[in-house]
């Protein structure tokens, strides 16, 4: 097959080859981003099929695997597959990257849970996720790198660009396959079995990739670097043992990368958390909005990367760089303004004060979402951040006594969980009743869902709840429902011995007298405006990572290029983005802030803008045959 050359002429158009192997290598990639964004997407069912039969330090080990599969093991498929690249070559690696991360996914989907297998289970399930996290780390590189050294030098931005496309749109896949399935099986069929259809449609997936992919020939920077015989026989050791080798991957992660990372997850990935978790507006109208904003600034990585073939890579990645570091703060007060009018009112007025001994407070880093508060300060200071609210931290309690919370003119006492034993479930009720209701008063949106009540409970119920001036005879002279004893019991309506032989039992729902709720009142959220704010931080997005494909592979000669540029890509997403959600919010909580914890992003971009500025030269219209 005939291969194209990398730099013709500045004036003709894209060849019918160039375009086949930008869509093959992008459609490869955005199937790549599917298989690993399912796994997120269906957590929770994959948890219950899984992890549910164990014991709560097993599940939060298989959690902590999970998420290294899914994050810090990327790195080292970047050094493993980016070797085999240097040496073999790119087609035949993003060959092998593809069918692995396909065949594992499709084997997720096959494979039985801890119920048929027990702990075999969850261990092949790890097993699959850490293959899926090494396959990712290689294709990217290989992609990167294959399209690169087939455009010519003056498009090459454009050209890369296309693959920078790919992780939006496999989200948007895998998103789209999900609610497709889930509508056409109904909920409960879906969570029973349903969830494993979209695993095993990566086995089609798989084979379009894979056919696809054969009919293209090696790169021709490759071929040529073989042919002349420059290979290199120790990619990894001569691009990160030799010092001029390895002192541009440094650049590379910390003069663009890593600020390259934090934009993008904060733009992407924080965004839909800080809306969803920190705001409170409900799930369905956040994946809408960020839908709306990412569909509008999708065509934006393919413009920047156009015009940095035009004005340099640099210019681009420094100056969105530059505007995050300026507006991140602005702009999430302004998103919290217009998706939680009430909240953000509230904030401003209302702030808890958190008084705890010296030492009982603790920095909350919690990666995997498993750890749980103990001390009473950490029980605390957790339940406030995650209701969003202002606090302050005064450490001038006496040793040995509990934290407290104050709010206004009331004050709630927290509770030591390491010492509260068979009365936590308890002492956890009172505590967040006690700070919830202090918080509705002080004028935080918050709403109580209907309480379900047994009636040989209703008497006490009304009694504990005096400011809800409840009338147990008006109760019960309303509409009851009978439910049998096995499912009241499950439910914790009541207890096997409180049942005393009945086969049903009278349950009336009491309407606001339940479990309280952080709200964002549909009729105040400003859809507009968000999708507005959320479209200039994806614009962001695309500033940096739009032409970031182009000069990374640039910075690096033939010879190692696939093992030097997936380094330091897979180093600064991996780690500096993906452990971005668990820091921002362990910083926020440290302060009792909702906003502080975007010192992390914005301190990781300067660090970025610096270096990037400083040391790091810009390779618009680089010849990658010059390149040493």
């Amino acid at each position: 097959m005939a291969t194209t050359s990398l730099a013709d002429s500045s004036s003709r158009g894209m060849t019918r080859e160039e375009k086949k192997v930008i869509f093959a290598s992008s459609l490869g990639t955005v199937f790549e981003w599917y298989d690993f964004y399912l796994y997120g997407s269906l957590a929770a069912f994959i948890g219950a099929a899984f992890f549910s039969e164990y014991p709560e330090a097993t599940r939060n080990i298989f959690a902590l695997l999970a998420f290294a599969a899914g994050f810090l093991v990327r790195p080292f498929g970047a050094l493993v597959f980016g070797r085999i690249g240097d040496l073999v070559g790119r087609k035949y690696t993003f060959l092998v990257t593809i069918l692995i991360m396909g065949l594992s996914t499709f084997l997720v989907g096959i494979l039985p849970g801890s119920a048929s297998w027990g702990i075999a289970a969850p261990v092949i399930l790890i097993a699959l996720r850490m293959l899926q996290g090494l396959a990712l780390g290689g294709e990217y590189g290989g992609a990167a790198t294959y399209v690169a050294e087939h455009a010519p030098d003056n498009k090459r931005g454009y050209y890369t660009s296309w693959i920078q496309t790919t992780a939006t749109l496999g989200l948007f896949l895998s998103l789209i396959v999900i609610l497709v399935i889930q509508n056409w099986l109904g909920k409960e069929a879906f969570a029973a079995w349903g969830w494993r259809l979209p695993f095993i449609l990566s086995f089609v997936l798989l084979g379009i990739s894979v056919w696809i992919r054969l009919s293209l020939s090696e790169s021709p920077a490759f071929q040529r670097m073989k042919e002349e015989g420059k290979g290199s026989k120790a990619p990894l050791s001569e691009a990160f043992g030799q010092w001029k080798n390895a002192k541009i991957a440094l650049l590379a992660l910390f003069g663009l990368t890593a600020g390259q990372a934090v934009v993008w997850y904060s733009g992407q990935f924080y965004a839909l958390f800080f809306l969803q978790n920190v705001l409170k507006v409900d799930g369905q109208s956040v994946n809408i909005m960020i839908a709306i904003a990412l569909l509008l600034g999708t065509g934006f990585f393919v413009f920047f990367g156009w015009l940095s073939d035009r004005i340099g890579r640099k210019p681009i990645i420094m100056a969105g760089l530059a505007l995050a570091i300026i507006t991140y703060f602005p702009l999430f007060h302004a998103l919290t303004w217009a998706a939680n009018p009430a909240l953000a009112k509230a904030q401003e007025t209302v702030r808890a004060t958190v008084t705890a001994a010296p030492g009982d407070c603790n920095f909350q880093f919690n990666p995997v979402g498993t750890r749980k508060p103990v001390s009473s300060c950490d029980i605390a200071t957790d339940f406030l951040a995650k209701s969003s609210i202002p606090y302050d931290i005064v450490a001038t309690a006496p040793a040995g006594t509990p934290a407290t919370v104050t709010i206004g003119s009331e004050t709630v006492s927290s509770f030591d969980g390491a010492t509260a034993g068979a009365d936590a479930a308890a002492k956890t009720a009172a505590f967040t009743k006690g700070v919830n209701t202090a918080l509705q008063d002080g004028g935080y949106p918050l709403v109580r869902d209907p309480a379900k009540v047994a009636d040989s409970k209703l008497d006490a119920f009304v009694a504990a709840n005096p400011k809800l001036a409840l009338d147990a005879a008006a109760i019960r002279g309303g509409t009851k429902t009978m439910v049998p004893v096995a499912q009241a019991v499950k439910d914790k309506l009541i207890t096997a011995d409180e049942a005393a032989g009945a086969t049903e039992v009278a349950v009336f729902s009491v309407p606001g007298a339940g479990a309280f709720r952080m709200v964002a009142d549909p009729a105040a959220v400003n859809w507009p405006k968000v999708i507005g704010i959320l479209f200039i931080l994806v614009l962001y997005v695309t500033m940096v990572y739009g032409p970031i494909a182009a000069i990374l592979v640039e910075m690096f000669p033939t010879r190692i290029r696939y093992t030097g540029m997936s380094l330091p890509y897979h180093i600064g997403n991996g780690w500096f983005g993906g452990l971005l959600p668990a820091t921002v919010f362990a910083m926020s909580a440290a302060k009792g802030d909702i906003y502080y914890g975007l010192w992390y992003p914005i301190v990781i971009a300067a660090m970025t803008l610096i270096i990037g500025l400083l040391f790091v030269r810009d390779t618009k219209g680089t010849d990658l045959h010059a390149v040493e």
